[in-house]
C-alpha cells in the first residue's frame, strides 16, 4: 500500500464505478436511501463494503458488472461523521447541487423548485448505483445490494431510477453515446483518444497526484478521504419532439436535418466524428472503438470547418484547440445510461413520456471540472471567442440562442434556440473508497 504521496493505485480500495469504463450494452439502476439512525447507517455502509466491487479487476469480464455506493454532505451528517471530517470535503459539495443552481444553469424549467422529488433536499443520504452488460447479471448485483438494506430498521429506500440502453444503441436524440474517456495512469484502462496522453490519477481518485502536480484536498482523516472521489449525478429529460421540430423548421432543403445535426453535436448520429468525414455519415467509423475518438480539433480544423468550435463535443472536450484555461485540468469521467422508451422515429408531436439520460460525472475537483465546464464550458462562449452563446443541444436556452457553423462561401447561423434538455434533479455525493466505507462503518459518537 501507497502512503499519502504514493502514486501507485491502490485499485483494491477503490471503487470499480470510479474507473470502468461504461459496458455496451448496459442495464442500470439507481437508488436513493435515507438514513433514519446513525447506527443503521453504520451498519449499513459495513455491509456495503462486502458488496461494493473494487477497481482490481477492471479488464476481466467481472468488471462490467459493480454495484457503487456513494453519500451526500447530509448522508455523511446522518452518519456522524465528525465536525473536523465534514469541513475538510469541498465546499461545493457542502452547499449541494441544489444551492449551486445558479452556477450550473439550473433555472427556468430546471430550477431546483421543479426537480423530482427528492432529488436536491436533505432527505437524500446515500446513492447506489448497480450497472452490468445485461438485465439478469445486473438483478444478481442488485440482490447483494439489496441484503444490505432491505428490511433494515433506520435505512429507507426513497426513489428508483431504472436505465437501459436502447435498442439502437443510441441515446433519446439519436446519437451514438458513451464514445470518449480519457486514460488514467496506473488503472490499465486506455482511453479512447490515442492523441491524448494518460492523466494524473489524482484528477479522478483522492490521494494521488493530480495534473498540476500536486495532492488534490482531501477529506480527513486520509482513512475517510483517500481513494474516494467525488460525483455529480444528474437527471436530464430530452425534449426529443422539440429537438425534431427544431431541426425540420431550420433545415434549408431536403435531407439537411441531419446535416444540422451532426453540427450541433460535432458527429454524426452513428458516432462519426465530422472532423474525421465533413460531408458525410459513415456508420462504419462510428461503430470503430479503434477510429471513432481518434482525432483533434486544431491541427486541422482551427476556424471550425469541420466541427463547430460551439458544437457540443469540442466545448465538452476542446482537446487541443487553443481555449482559455488548460485543457488537461477541465477533463472528468462521463458515465450516462438512458432512461424512457425511444420517441418512434419520424414522431415530431411529444407524448408525454419521460425520456432522457442519468449522468455520473466522476472527478477529484467539483468546482474546476464539473462546475467550471457546465458555466465556462457548455453554458458560456467566451473561451473559445463565442461570446454568450452556449452548448446548441445542452445549453439553457430560452429561445434567443444563437449557433454559428462556419461554411464556404457564408457562414451559417441558426437562432432561437431553445431548451432541449431539462435538469429533472441531480446530487453531488462523495465516493469513498472501500476502507473508508469500513472507517464510516465503524464510527462512534
Amino acid at each position: 500500500m501507497g502512503g499519502s504521496n504514493g502514486s501507485s493505485l491502490e485499485l483494491e480500495n477503490i471503487q470499480s464505478g470510479i474507473l470502468s469504463a461504461r459496458p455496451s450494452p448496459y442495464a442500470a439502476t439507481y437508488i436513493l436511501l435515507q438514513i433514519e439512525d446513525p447506527a443503521a447507517g453504520r451498519a449499513l455502509m459495513r455491509r456495503l463494503s462486502e458488496v461494493v466491487a473494487s477497481a482490481e479487476h477492471l479488464t476481466s469480464p467481472a468488471g462490467d458488472t459493480w454495484v457503487s455506493v456513494a453519500l451526500t454532505y447530509s448522508g455523511l451528517e446522518a452518519l456522524g461523521v465528525p465536525e473536523e471530517s465534514l469541513a475538510s470535503f469541498a465546499w461545493e459539495f457542502r452547499q449541494g447541487m441544489a444551492a449551486r443552481a445558479g452556477v450550473l444553469g439550473d433555472t427556468g424549467a430546471s430550477s431546483p423548485e421543479h426537480w423530482e422529488a427528492p432529488l436536491g433536499s436533505r432527505k437524500v443520504h446515500v446513492i447506489l448505483v448497480a450497472l452490468a452488460p445485461e438485465t439478469e447479471q445486473l438483478e444478481r448485483a442488485l440482490e447483494r445490494a439489496r441484503r444490505a438494506y432491505q428490511d433494515q430498521p433506520g435505512i429507507r429506500a426513497l426513489w428508483r431510477q431504472d436505465c437501459h440502453s436502447l435498442a439502437t444503441g443510441r441515446e433519446a436524440f439519436g446519437f451514438k453515446d458513451g464514445i470518449s474517456f480519457p486514460g488514467i495512469e496506473g488503472s490499465a484502462v486506455p482511453g479512447s483518444n490515442p492523441h491524448e496522453r494518460p492523466l494524473k490519477a489524482g484528477e479522478f481518485v483522492l490521494g494521488y497526484p493530480d495534473e498540476t502536480g500536486g495532492l488534490p484536498p482531501a477529506p480527513v482523516p486520509e482513512a475517510l478521504g483517500r481513494n474516494g472521489t467525488y460525483v455529480a449525478f444528474r437527471k436530464l429529460h430530452q425534449d426529443v419532439a422539440r429537438f425534431r421540430q427544431y431541426l425540420k423548421a431550420n433545415a434549408s432543403k431536403a435531407g439537411e436535418e441531419e446535416w444540422l445535426a451532426a453540427k450541433m453535436m460535432g458527429r454524426w448520429r452513428s458516432g462519426a466524428p465530422l472532423a474525421r468525414c465533413p460531408f458525410h455519415d459513415d456508420p462504419e467509423l462510428g461503430g470503430d472503438p479503434r477510429r471513432n475518438n481518434d482525432f483533434l480539433f486544431q491541427e486541422d480544423d482551427a476556424i471550425g470547418y469541420k466541427t463547430p468550435a460551439g458544437s457540443h463535443i469540442r466545448r465538452a472536450n476542446p482537446r487541443d484547440a487553443p481555449v482559455a484555461g488548460v485543457v488537461s485540468l477541465h477533463r472528468m469521467l462521463r458515465r450516462g445510461t438512458s432512461y424512457g422508451p425511444p420517441l418512434p422515429e419520424g414522431v415530431l408531436e411529444d407524448d408525454g413520456a419521460e425520456r432522457g439520460l442519468m449522468f455520473a460525472f466522476v472527478g477529484a475537483h467539483l468546482g474546476r471540472q464539473f462546475e467550471f465546464v457546465q458555466s465556462e464550458w457548455m453554458n458560456e462562449g467566451t473561451f473559445f471567442g463565442g461570446g454568450h452563446t452556449k452548448d446548441p443541444i445542452a445549453g439553457t436556452h430560452d429561445g434567443t440562442g444563437e449557433f454559428s457553423i462556419p461554411h464556404r462561401p457564408i457562414r451559417r447561423r441558426l437562432t432561437g434556440l431553445q431548451r432541449f434538455v431539462t435538469t429533472r434533479g441531480g446530487e453531488y455525493a462523495f465516493m469513498p473508497g472501500l476502507q473508508a466505507l469500513r472507517w464510516l462503518g465503524d464510527l462512534r459518537t
